[in-house]
């Protein structure tokens, strides 16, 4: 049964997918945004969504109680959907910066739940693969990584390490703070955690320009469309990735399907490299023949025993069917390329 959800988030590449499914399914759903504006874009993105969208104007989401008028509603949420990511990785100015705003988004929202929104049955958060990879593990030792895995990394190696460390560990404390507010305090709603890698997939939400693109999009930009056949292959990024409407589906289904109930899904559809990503472009869009890098068509940039996912939760507990990794490609490149013949067109993006 359909019903009332809250999602934070939703003005962003994975929320956008994610409310739009939502909107689809005929929930009512209150999107939680940072201000008057961002509403106002997110209104404007799904027009034919009537009464069963609403806002709510939450300025830092890490501030004591951010989130105590937000949660509360007639009729009463039953599922609380929390994808927003409370700072930008270019906004550090230590590793502090990271970690202290990545808890206090995670467990704001849940002390105000728990206090304030009774009826909700559970909380889904959008955690990251960076919660779950062990970088001390080779990288051709064939590891498969599944719920049960964690980020070794410890506060200690978190506040001395670099800014790259320092990313990854806040994604794990702020998951782990979850979980352990789960165990400790014995809420009244359960709670689903998803660990994307890579995202990639086209967007849902309005952009002005290409430097607008989240940062996995934007490595497809910058290195396989804005770039030229003769240019050197592209290191591999992480070897593996999930469509982002696949994605979004599978936050939908954790919404409706009990038995989703207090798990960890590490969301990855599948490996993929950089010659394959080349491959797919060159072979579906005659429009990149002289800017995609080529490679070597045909062959495995990924080295043997390169890491990769259990995918079987997602599957038998979701129902998830994955796209194909074609369409993935596809559908983002034609959208990248429409927004340049639209003139947002800004040469290099960021990322």
């Amino acid at each position: 049964m359909v019903g009332r959800v809250l999602l934070t988030g939703g003005n962003g590449f994975v929320g956008a997918h994610i409310l739009e499914q939502l909107l689809a399914k005929g929930f009512q759903v209150r999107s939680v945004v940072r201000s008057q504006a961002k509403a106002e874009q997110v209104h404007s993105d799904h027009p034919n969504a009537g009464s069963k969208l609403d806002f709510f104007i939450v300025p830092d989401i890490t501030t004591a109680g951010a989130f105590n008028e937000a949660v509360k509603s007639t009729p009463p949420f039953d599922t609380i959907i929390h994808t927003a990511s409370p700072f930008l990785y270019s906004a550090a100015n230590d590793n502090l910066d990271f970690l202290n705003p990545a808890l206090l988004g995670t467990t704001e929202i849940l002390k105000s739940t728990k206090s304030f929104a009774p009826e909700v049955k559970r909380v889904i958060i959008t955690s990251s693969f960076a919660a779950v990879i062990d970088a001390s593990v080779p990288e051709d030792a064939g590891k498969i990584y599944t719920s049960e895995d964690w980020n070794p990394v410890s506060w200690d190696e978190a506040l001395t390490l670099d800014k790259a460390w320092a990313y990854r560990a806040s994604k794990k404390f702020a998951e782990k703070a979850a979980w352990d507010f789960l165990r400790n305090e014995k809420p009244h709603f359960d709670l689903v955690t998803f660990n994307p890698p890579m995202v990639y997939g086209p967007l849902r939400h309005s952009v002005s320009k290409i430097t607008d693109l989240n940062q996995s999009n934007a490595r497809i930009w910058n290195l396989f469309i804005n770039s030229s056949k003769d240019a050197e292959l592209p290191p591999n990024g992480l070897y593996i990735f999930a469509d982002v409407r696949d994605l979004a589906y599978a936050h939908v289904q954790a919404a409706l399907l009990p038995e989703a109930s207090n798990r960890r899904f590490i969301f990855s559809r599948s490996q993929v490299s950089s010659q394959e990503i080349s491959d797919i472009l060159r072979e579906n869009l005659p429009e990149l023949a002289e800017r995609t890098p080529i490679g070597r068509p045909g062959t495995k940039s990924l080295h043997k025993g390169a890491y990769d996912a259990d995918s079987t939760l997602v599957k038998d507990v979701l129902k998830i069917r994955f796209r194909s990794v074609e369409s993935t490609f596809v559908d983002l490149a034609k959208q990248l390329l429409e927004f340049e013949r639209q003139g947002r067109h800004d040469r290099k993006v960021g990322y």
